[in-house]
Parts: C-alpha cells; structure tokens; sequence
C-alpha cells in the first residue's frame, strides 16, 4: 500500500521539530469567538453613493458639445426678469439663491434631450457629465428646479422675444410665409375626476369639515399622543389644498355652462384635480382631458415665433390673437398666413386682412356638389370673397402644402424630441410655461445649426438683440 504523500502541515511541523522551535515556543492563547460579520464596524462598498471625485468640471465636454452652446447663448441672453424675485444680498440674511443662469441653461438643456420632470433632472444633475458640467459645483434639489419651471412664464415669453432678436439677426426668418396649428396635449388630470355642480359642492363641504376636524384635532393633541410637527402640517397642508382644489373647480365650472347649449348646462362637469382642463377630441378619435397648444412657425427654416395655450378644443378663435403676438415679438408679419380649415371663420379671415396679412386656408367644401366653390356667396364680404378665389388659384395651392411641412415637423418634434406627450403640470399658466421653454429650446436649436461659425466655437455666438 503506497503511504499518504506528507501534507505541507506535516513538512511545517517536522521542520519546527528539527529547528528547536517547537519546544522554544510559547503556548497560543485559545481563540476568541468569531464576531458574525454582519457586527462588525467595517468601511463597506456603497457606489450608489454620491462623493466628491477630483476633476476639473471644464475637461468633462468636448468643445462642441451641445451644452456648452446653450451655455453661451444663456451668458448672452438678458436674465434680467428671472433675478428680480431675488431678494438675499451679499452680507444680509438668508440662505444664497440659485444662480438662474443655472437653472434656465439646465432647463434648456433638459428640454432639448425630452426630460420634463423636475426629480429626473434632479437625478441627472449628479449622475449625467453635461448636467454636472451646467451645474458648475452648485448643488439642486428638485423643489427649487420645478419651482423655477413654471415660475416665470412673463420672463421666458421675453427670453422668446429676445432669441427671436437672435434668429432675426442671422437671417432666419424669412416673414413670407407663417404657419399655425393647434396640438392636443394630455392634462395631468384623470378622466374620472370631472365631477358634476351637486358633486363638487358635496365634496366642498367634506373638505371643509376634514380641515375643521384638522384644527381640532391639533387641539386636542395635548391629550394624545400627537404626530410629529411635519407629519401634522402634511395632513393640514393636503386637507387646505383639497379645499382650495375643489373651490377652483367650482369657479370654473360657469365657463364650461356658458360653452354648452342651454339643455345640457346641468351636465356640465370640472376636474378636481385640474379644473382648468378640458376633454378633447385626441388624434386617435378618444376624448381625454388636455390643452390645446399653438405654435405660429416660420416656414423658412421652422422657427416658432408665436406660442399659445388654450382650454378650448376648437382653434376658431385662435388665429386672431396669434397674428399681434407675432408682430410684437418680430416687429414684422408674413405676407401669408397659413392654418387648416379648423381656423376658419369670418372674423378670423377679417381680422387678419385688417393686420394687412394674406390667409391663406380650404375653402369648406359647399353642400350643393355643383356649385364652384370659388365663386362668392350673396352673404360674402369682400375679403371673404377674395379668399375664395384666391385659394382657387394655383399659386395659393402651391404655397399651401408648406403648412403640413411645417406645422407637422415642429409638432413631432415637440413631441419626440421635447417630451410633449403628457403634462406634469397643472393649469393654463403653467402649461404656458411649457411651451415657452419648448419654443425657446426649439429655436436655439436652429440658431446653433445655422451658425457659420464651426461647431467648438461657442464664443463667436452673436450677442442678443
């Protein structure tokens, strides 16, 4: 039988024998109880944590990186309107502000790659290098980011202005030929919180009894064991703006009577949750809650020069007051005005004649199939007469295929690239804050395409004018 080959314990212990050292050795002491693992104090790996890594912000980029144009067009652009709320000086009390430089580049760089929401930029401003780069060391929290999106809607309709200034400068507004389209954009409101007059009212008195139950409750709470200081302003604050949600609805609810017929008033019904929405007809037939968005476009190179937002389902009434708005944002009209037959109407037409503007438009198929559309009816005025013919002529058609080019692109793109598909925001003015930074997104976009200059070179950009 062949013996066991000597382990290297074996080889250790003879040696140890051979050397003397085995008797010259002292005792060892009895071994300590393990520690289970899970005790123990250690410095563990925990990479979902956020740390300070040494880098030099500038070298994240490269030089023609898109964050860094919109950088340098925010370094020239007047912010003048978004630093007027700001009251904390240098030595004063209070905690600093936010640089909006800061803030209206992140929002603007945000825009361009579709995020909309204010905790995913949050996110991003710790996790993705153009972000960290637009953030210069500064750090965000969402409630400042999605404060700042919706807060200044007077000052981001003359940030459009100016950047319209920019556009304009560069030649890339041709004031031939505008286009005008409505979009339909989903509230962020449930269809099942309309409610009807008698259902907001018995909903009114529930939240009001909840917010005097609240207070006495507050009370009483020396008696019991109370909630901690921000749970109880959790319940107050969330039992008050269920009160002021659902006064707001009631408010509202005398426009939606006035748009339907006088038989019908009774089912007129308002969102809890947003009572400025509307349920509208969508572009896949179903009727959801939402906001009309308009957008007049310069067909010459897609530049937005007018933005709009309304709760109305039908666009008769917004051609009218989408021509002045662009006036006095380009100084200048188009000669045509182009927009589909849901603009039509016989003071819209009169209305834009009389600002010296060309519509040009379908002319409604007449219920008679023999009677030549062009031709002018007994009731016409003459400038609805003149846009018949005009709209029989070869030219009008020829230049009217620009309208679909035109407003179909910039509406895709909003919602492709600008995230416009859904609403986190609740209201006409906020939802016009949207639009205004998609528009103004939009237009920046082309600016930097249409530069001459090459791509890195983000210091030759025109000053604003």
């Amino acid at each position: 039988m062949t013996p066991a080959k000597p382990t290297f314990e074996d080889k250790y212990q003879r040696a140890r024998a051979v050397s003397g050292c085995a008797q010259d050795a002292p005792a060892e002491p009895p071994a300590a109880p393990a520690v289970p693992r899970e005790q123990l104090r250690l410095r563990r790996v925990d990479r979902a944590r956020v740390v300070p890594i040494p880098a030099r912000l500038e070298d994240l980029l490269p030089a023609d990186h898109l964050a860094r144009l919109i950088w340098a067009a925010v370094l020239r652009l007047d912010l003048t309107a978004f630093y007027a709320p700001i009251v904390v000086v240098i030595g004063g009390p209070g905690q600093a502000a936010t640089d909006p430089q800061i803030l209206v580049a992140l929002w603007l760089y945000a825009t361009s790659q579709g995020v909309t929401s204010a905790r995913a930029l949050n996110d991003l401003c710790v996790a993705h290098l153009a972000y960290i780069w637009l953030c210069g060391g500064v750090a965000m929290n969402y409630h400042t980011l999605s404060d700042f999106h919706t807060a200044h809607v007077t000052a981001l309709d003359a940030l459009l202005t100016q950047v319209l200034g920019c556009l304009d400068h560069a030649g890339l507004i041709a004031y031939e030929h505008t286009a005008q389209d409505g979009m339909r954009v989903r509230a962020s409101a449930g269809a099942a919180s309309f409610r009807r007059e008698a259902t907001l009212e018995k909903c009114l008195a529930a939240a009001q009894a909840a917010v005097t139950a609240l207070t006495a409750e507050t009370a009483e709470a020396a008696d019991t064991a109370p909630l901690s200081a921000a749970s109880q302003a959790a319940r107050e604050r969330a039992a008050t703006e269920r009160v002021a949600q659902l006064e707001a609805a009631l408010a509202e609810l005398p426009a939606v009577q006035a748009a339907k017929a006088a038989d019908k008033q009774a089912e007129a019904r308002v969102s809890t949750t947003d009572p400025e929405a509307r349920v509208m007809k969508m572009p896949d037939g179903g009727f959801r809650p939402a906001y009309n968005f308009e957008f007049a476009t310069d067909t010459a190179h897609l530049v937005i020069v007018g933005v709009d937002v309304t709760n109305a389902g039908s666009d008769k009434a917004e051609l009218a007051p989408m021509i002045p708005q662009a006036q006095e944002r380009c100084a200048q009209l188009p000669d045509d005005w182009l927009v589909d037959g849901g603009f039509v109407s016989e003071a819209a037409l009169e209305t834009a004649a009389d600002q010296g503007v060309r519509v040009l438009a379908p002319v409604p198929k007449p219920k008679d199939p023999t009677r030549d559309p062009a031709l002018p009816l007994a009731t016409d005025s003459p400038v609805i007469a003149a846009w018949r013919s005009r709209m029989a002529t070869d030219e009008a058609k020829a230049t009217y295929k620009l309208r679909a080019a035109t407003s179909e692109c910039v509406n895709a793109q909003a919602r492709s690239q600008h995230g416009l598909l859904q609403l986190r925001v609740r209201g006409l003015v906020k939802a016009l804050a949207v639009a205004l930074w998609i528009a103004i997104t939009h237009d920046l976009l082309i600016w930097f395409h249409h530069l001459t200059t090459p791509p890195g070179s983000a210091a030759a950009l025109p000053a604003a004018a």
